[in-house]
């Protein structure tokens, strides 16, 4: 406990507010399972609020303890692999609402980073701020027509509040501090993860701490969706934006919701078509908005969809949108061993990480059997869906002992809440009618013969590479060979079981060995000594009995091994 203290000096003050928080909202066992019970201060234990589970005292502590904390909530209502279904539930509400700072001091924040008077670049401005949060709020706001020919724009002002950086800095120091602490002393907590989630937090946090990150996650998701009317992205105004000012395109939208009440809308195609674009998202371009609640996908007029708010994204790489794409086809299909498949990959890649020994196979398939019974083609739920079959696919993997890898993690939980967005559109939704075309798109262009040739004149590229590097390579191998001085570091699992089998094995082999030279010297005398059996020595005929017995247990022990493997 003595680094507690130590990192404690810096950083006490806001420590000493934490553990106060944890104890009003009665999570005193938290706090001395960490051992930070010293830094109570003042601190008054209680039973926290009447009536309430533990998870939701902790969804409560966590809204009161600010941005980094509700960002860190966030992050663990991703995890139903991790996490049970009450605490997944309990942290997805939640929200990060805060009281409206007064526009007298959010003024000079905007013209700090326009460099200009409110009122010398905007036409209008409203006072008001649309949306309030713990770490902006937004304002409506008019630019004026420009000499360039572009016509006067509605806007969004995205305004960053004040001081936030140290605070946060400070918390994630806190955070990161008490991850190891937890993973060092208790390993039963090391199936959560805790340094993977702080890292995972710290590198949310201090991209929504840049507002131009968000801008271009905004240009570049649009950048894809360009030559495709039915979807809107807001324009960004880059000369007005900057890392802690965000000025783009009000999109004048109503959230799903509100869509049934307007005749004008046709909620099924906005669903079609807001599945289209989630799933070009994924499968196709790799960055896709990991946070589509009703406030971030907008129905617009003409039947148009709009995406908002790009502080929270994820990123998949080629081989990630490959094992996607697998676990889409999968769903969709109903194919249990590709399921088992995806599971095993994951489960392989967290043992490659050092994360968990890997789980039984056999379990893996046998759960997957009951889930594609449930949610499968013909299966009890009827027609897939999403919001309902990826919850119970996480639910799974925790009981299998399977943690995900965090940014599937952060796709699932995308896709479920995108899936009850949709189903507000259009409550009879089908995700196999419109995911099956563009899966089978996708797997044709991956096994494309342009993609083949292309995969094909990379691999020889690495060859050759390799060919180049082999002489060096060996060069070095062979003066290291030369000079003894060639290590070889190893990481056998269970190298305790393989010691005491080779010792077992050493010590037979050396009594064999003893015994065998001991016959060897008496043989000759042996042979010709002793009574006879039908005219043969008796020790002459016990040796060939034992030999031929030798014999027999060596072929009966090489057919089992043969057998087994």
């Amino acid at each position: 406990m003595l680094q507690t203290a130590m990192v404690a000096v810096r950083d006490r003050a806001r420590l000493q507010e934490i553990v106060g928080v944890l104890l009003r909202f009665g999570l005193a066992d938290l706090v001395d399972t960490l051992g930070l019970g010293r830094f109570a201060a003042q601190a008054v234990r209680s039973e926290g609020p009447p009536d309430t589970s533990r998870p939701e005292r902790l969804r409560m502590a966590l809204e009161h303890l600010g941005p980094s904390f509700v960002k860190l909530g966030q992050i663990l209502a991703t995890r139903s692999d991790l996490l049970a279904p009450e605490w997944t539930t309990a942290l997805q509400r939640l929200h990060s609402h805060a009281a409206a700072l007064p526009w007298d001091t959010v003024q000079p924040l905007i013209e700090q980073s326009l460099g200009l008077p409110v009122d010398e670049v905007f036409t209008q401005f409203e006072r008001e701020p649309l949306a309030s949060a713990s770490m902006a709020q937004v304002y409506r706001a008019l630019l004026p027509a420009t000499e360039a020919g572009e016509e006067a724009a509605e806007v969004v002002v995205k305004v960053q509040r004040p001081g936030l950086r140290p605070r946060i800095e400070a918390d994630l120091r806190l955070l990161e501090h008490l991850a190891r602490l937890a993973q060092a002393q208790w390993p039963h907590w090391a199936r959560y993860r805790p340094r993977e989630l702080t890292r995972q937090l710290g590198q949310a946090l201090r991209e929504e701490l840049d507002f131009s990150i968000e801008a271009h996650n905004g240009d570049a998701v649009a950048r894809h969706f360009a030559g495709q009317p039915e979807i809107a992205v807001p324009r960004v105004h880059w000369a007005l934006s900057g890392p802690r000012l965000l000025v783009q395109d009000y999109l004048p939208g109503v959230p799903a919701s509100a869509v049934a009440a307007d005749p004008l809308l046709d909620g099924p195609l906005l669903a079609r078509r807001g599945a289209q674009a989630f799933l070009q998202m994924v499968l196709r371009d790799g960055l896709f908005h990991a946070d589509p609640h009703p406030g971030n996908l907008l129905a617009l007029a003409g039947n148009r969809v709009g995406f908002i708010d790009f502080g929270m994204v994820g990123r998949l790489s080629p081989q990630r949108r490959r094992q996607v794409l697998g676990l889409v086809h999968a769903l969709v299909e109903g194919q249990g061993r590709s399921l088992s498949g995806v599971l095993l990959d994951w489960s392989a890649e967290g043992e490659q990480l050092g994360r968990a020994p890997p789980p039984s196979a056999a379990r893996i398939e046998a759960a997957v059997e009951g889930f594609v019974t449930r949610h499968g083609p013909g299966g009890s739920g009827g027609r897939l869906v999403l919001s309902r079959a990826l919850p119970d696919f996480m639910a799974l993997a925790r009981e299998t002992g399977v943690a995900l890898p965090a940014d599937m993690a952060l796709l699932l939980k995308a896709l479920v809440t995108a899936d009850q967005v949709l189903l507000q559109l259009d409550p009879q939704f089908d995700v196999v009618a419109t995911a099956t075309p563009l899966v089978r798109a996708q797997l044709l262009q991956r096994y494309s013969l342009r993609n083949l040739v292309r995969q094909r004149r990379a691999a020889t590229l690495q060859w050759m590479e390799l060919a180049d590097d082999a002489p060096h390579t060996l060069r070095l191998l062979m003066q290291r060979l030369r000079s003894g001085r060639l290590q070889a570091d190893l990481d056998i699992r269970h190298i305790d079981r393989l010691s005491l089998a080779l010792e077992r094995a050493a010590t037979r082999m050396a009594l064999a060995v003893v015994a065998g030279a001991f016959i060897l010297g008496l043989a000759p005398g042996l042979l010709t000594m002793g009574p006879r059996l039908w005219g043969v020595p008796l020790f002459a005929a016990l040796g060939v009995a034992g030999a031929a017995a030798s014999l027999a247990v060596l072929f009966i022990t090489m057919r089992r091994q043969k057998a087994l493997d």
